[in-house]
């Protein structure tokens, strides 16, 4: 699972890639979706990107007859920031980040329809006049089963607690998820995490700060536990079955779990923006929206689709936050708070690891 549009700061500099791609219609911007569209679709590459086609593309393409073309890039808001600047877009559908559509709504991302996005069977909080939320997925709380075994964590302030389970934790480097956990160790009831103590989060990850890995990457971390460099993990519990599927032996902590949501966009002054959101709308229906909840774990966000009906395997079961009993307190991302603090946060969680 790759969720790395998730973790842009919204102070990020342009880094050196390209994503080239076109779109075209003969109808322009107003046009409908037609044999004659070629939607071009902005996102995070890899696994994911062809679980996009599959599940959202090439049923859109039986409907329509519309065609996609299919682009990534690891600096797309930079990159498309220059192209809204320059009013010349290129892409029709952005996947990003929960508080990148908030951050961004009207500016780089444009006004659409939201009530034929089921806008109405999502979380208050979580709608923008630009976005509805597509999928959720949690940071959570897990160990190596063959370190812990008579005396096992329970509980979040385990993984504070070095003295009675010794071991490095590791995380990936970006505070959204590790500063939400490190409030509710310290006795931050879930529903009071925001606004954020920053401070006060820091204090206390600060008290196991000579037994954390911060990882810089999701495959970095995944090594340090395969490897059993580290023992403990908070992290996304889409990469915690990619661990146990490659051999890892990770058990999670249902204590404390935040989590978060992604969605799909349209840039301002896509070339083909009616089509576009006429794609979007599409891939959040039902049908496709759990089938490609099926192909990565990823669990909708609407309220009418039941976790519990969408096929997922052992190892997804297993770590995911959203199915089945006893998986403890659950507290959301406030994508409002990130998108107006981001900022100000990576600064002091930059300052804290340096000093």
């Amino acid at each position: 699972m790759n969720r790395k549009h998730l973790l842009i700061p919204l102070l990020a500099t342009a880094l050196v890639t390209t994503a080239c791609g076109s779109s075209t219609s003969d109808g322009g911007a107003g046009a409908p979706a037609s044999s004659k569209t070629t939607i071009t679709w902005q996102s995070t590459g890899g696994d994911g990107q062809k679980q996009e086609i599959q599940a959202f593309q090439e049923p859109f393409t039986a409907k329509t007859g519309a065609k996609f073309n299919n682009v990534t890039s690891l600096s797309y808001i930079a990159q498309l920031q220059t192209m809204v600047d320059a009013k010349k877009t290129i892409w029709d559908v952005v996947h990003t980040g929960s508080y990148l559509a908030m951050a961004y709504c009207g500016k780089l991302f444009e006004k659409v329809d939201t009530s034929k996005m089921a806008a109405s069977l999502m979380p208050a909080g979580t709608t923008t006049e630009c976005s509805v939320p597509g999928t959720k997925f949690a940071t959570e709380f897990a160990y190596n089963t063959t370190v812990y075994k008579d005396v096992v964590p329970t509980k979040i302030a385990d993984f504070f607690d070095t003295k009675k389970f010794p071991g490095k934790r590791v995380v990936y480097n970006n505070p959204k998820g590790i500063l939400e956990a490190a409030l509710a160790a310290d006795g931050v009831p879930p529903d009071q995490i925001f606004p954020m103590d920053v401070d006060r989060a820091l204090k206390k990850l600060g008290t196991i700060k000579s037994d954390l890995i911060f990882a810089p990457s999701y495959t970095a971390l995944q090594q340090n536990l395969v490897d059993k460099q580290a023992t403990m993990t908070l992290t996304l519990n889409g990469r915690l079955s990619i661990i146990n599927d490659s051999g890892g032996t990770m058990a999670p902590v249902w204590d404390f779990s935040s989590w978060d949501y992604d969605a799909w966009v349209v840039p301002k002054g896509a070339p083909n923006a009616k089509a576009a959101e006429e794609a979007i709308a599409f891939a959040l229906e039902p049908a496709q929206l759990s089938k490609y909840s099926s192909l990565n774990g990823l669990i909708p966000v609407r309220s009418d689709i039941d976790p519990a009906s969408i096929p997922l395997k052992e190892n997804v079961k297993l770590f995911n936050a959203f199915t089945g009993a006893q998986r403890g307190q659950l507290a959301r991302q406030d994508a409002a708070y990130w998108a107006a603090n981001v900022a100000e946060v990576t600064k002091k969680w930059t300052a804290w690891q340096v000093g």
